[in-house]
């Protein structure tokens, strides 16, 4: 696994608290929140977290109106949804509203960590797109 910046947002503790043990070991930084509003909270305090793991039930804000808060004040950053009551409606809503992914729980750890690699290699494209979209918008002005 290459290393990745991940924050894990789900409401129960043991399975945050043993998910970032787990994600560690795999030379990722991994933050932690256990509801919405820590989540937003942690994206503004570290801005180079890559990829979200989050729940989609929880107490409070539930998972998809987190997905858009983050997308709108992080649109680059890739979000992998994950629940224990998914439904299609539920997991189509997800990806509509910008999700890289959704997986069930329990997941097994070997396809959350692909899911990991795969989003992180896809914020990079996306972070290099804007910039050569930023550079030409500068090139064309200055032409």
């Amino acid at each position: 696994m290459t290393d990745a910046t991940v924050l894990i947002v789900d409401d129960e503790r043991g399975f945050v608290e043993t998910m970032a043990k787990r994600l560690e070991k795999r030379n990722m930084t991994v933050f932690q929140a256990f509801n919405g509003d820590e989540a937003m909270v942690r994206l503004a305090e570290h801005p180079n977290i890559q990829v979200v793991i989050l729940d989609m039930k929880m107490p409070g804000k539930d998972g998809l109106v987190v997905l858009q808060e983050i997308k709108e004040a992080h649109p680059l950053v890739e979000v992998i949804m994950l629940t224990g009551h998914a439904t299609v409606p539920s997991a189509v809503e997800g990806i509509q509203h910008g999700a890289y992914d959704y997986l069930m729980k329990p997941c097994s750890f070997e396809d959350l960590n692909r899911k990991i690699a795969e989003a992180v290699e896809l914020k990079d494209e996306h972070e290099e797109e804007a910039v050569e979209a930023r550079l030409s918008d500068i090139t064309g002005r200055m032409g």
